[in-house]
Formats: C-alpha cells, structure tokens, sequence
C-alpha cells in the first residue's frame, strides 16, 4: 500500500464527480428527448455505454501506470484471498443489517426530504421518479419486458461489480494516506455521486459503511461486492415483481 501512487480526496472528488455529473446531464437529456422509452431503461443503457465503462478505463490505465500493463491490479492492491463461504456469511450479515436500515433509516429520510424531493421532481417529466410504478406500467408489454430485464443485469451484476471494484478496490486502495478513515471517506464519496437518486445519500451511508469498513479490515472488497449484489437483487426482484402485477 505504501508504494502505491495516492490520488488523494481532492482528485478523487473531482474525477467521480466530473464522471457523474457529466453522466447525469447526458441521462437528463436523453430521457427527456426519447419519451417512448422508459427513463430507467435509457439510464442503464447510458450507464452501460458511458458511466461503467469510464470506471473501467480510469482503473485499467491506473493499472497501466502502476505495472505497466492494463489489469484489475490497481483495484486489488492489497486484497487477500478468503474462503468463499466465510465471505457469503459477512455478505448476508450485512445484507440483514441493510434490511433493517430499509425499515428505519430510509422512511425517515423520505419523510424528511418528501417535500424537497416533490419540488425538485415537479421540474422534471414524470419518468424520473422512478418510484412511479404506474408511469413504467403504461408502457407496451415488450418494452416492459426488455426493461426489466436490462434492469435486472444491470442492477444487480455490472453495476455493484464495476463500482465496487472502483471505489471499494481502486479509489479505496490510492486513497491509503489517509488510513482508517478511506472507508469513511470512499462511502461519502461513494453515496452523494449517485446524482441520479439524489434523496437517499444518509440511508446509503448507512449501509454501505459498515459493508466498507468490514471489506476494508479483512482486505477483501468481495464481501462488500457481494452485499452490494443481494441488496440490489431483493430491491431488483421487488420492483419487478410490482411492475408486472
């Protein structure tokens, strides 16, 4: 770790922000322009042409610069190996410690926020809510489909692997200067680039931080990889379910 080239807070801000915020606009446009699709499925198909494959270029040329070829090693400086099972078993302890967060922290934060989040939605065309089950009914049934199922791969397998790989191995590891405090750091980071879903940044804190620290001690992002997978596949999996009801 201590050879490893430091990006340090600043850039780091900068390059996930710069990244996000670029994403986001291009996301704003695109489903405001193409009306007859559902804005959560042009949002996965820009995140899978734009958004994930940035996060990959910025680890494999890290990577380039730290070992002189492209890899994933710039994201698993430091990681060591664990018994797969041992890792499953932290993995669904903090996917419980999640639900329970769901159930207290989240609609806490909804109800605090309810108005800001209605007055910022009122500007935009009605597919951004995404909680509006309705808007993604009122959709022909193939597209439906085709929606859910990009969701689905999305959601649940490229999206929580890139990102993990990227902030819990790649920024996590060039952020090391600042020692136990860069799982502290990374989840802030990590929480408010979600531009996209703007209303739920304390209730992902608290989630992914305890996933992060624990990833962090035992030097193993899979743990948080893994955690971050069953969250997404319950959340993924409830919100087909109502949409095909």
């Amino acid at each position: 770790m201590k050879n490893t080239a430091q990006i340090g807070l600043p850039k780091t801000i900068a390059i996930v922000f710069g990244t996000t915020g670029l994403f986001t606009a291009l996301y704003l446009i695109t489903g405001t322009a193409f009306p007859q699709l559902p804005t959560l499925l042009i949002f996965c198909i820009l995140g899978g042409l734009f958004l994930m494959p940035v996060e990959w270029f910025l680890m494999l040329r890290q990577s380039k610069k730290d070992y002189g070829k492209y890899s994933l090693g710039a994201a698993l400086i430091g990681q060591e190996k664990q018994p797969i099972i041992k890792t499953i078993f932290f993995a669904l302890l903090l996917f419980g410690a999640a639900g329970i967060f769901s159930f207290t922290i989240q609609p806490l934060e909804n109800m605090l926020l309810s108005a800001l989040r209605e007055k910022l939605l009122s500007f935009l065309p009605i597919g951004f809510d995404w909680n509006n089950i309705e808007y993604i009914k009122s959709f022909p049934k193939n597209i439906i489909i085709a929606t859910c199922a990009v969701y689905f791969i999305f959601n649940v397998f490229f999206g929580p692997i890139t990102e993990e790989f990227f902030f819990r191995g790649y920024l996590t590891a060039h952020n090391g200067i600042y020692g136990k405090r860069t799982p502290i750091f990374i989840t802030i980071i990590f929480s408010f680039y979600h531009f996209w879903l703007p209303f739920q940044n304390i209730f992902r804190i608290f989630v992914f931080l305890p996933m992060a620290y624990i990833s962090y001690r035992k030097k193993n992002l899979y743990i948080c990889m893994a955690s971050h997978i069953f969250c997404n596949l319950f959340s993924t999996i409830s919100f087909i379910i109502a949409v095909v009801n």
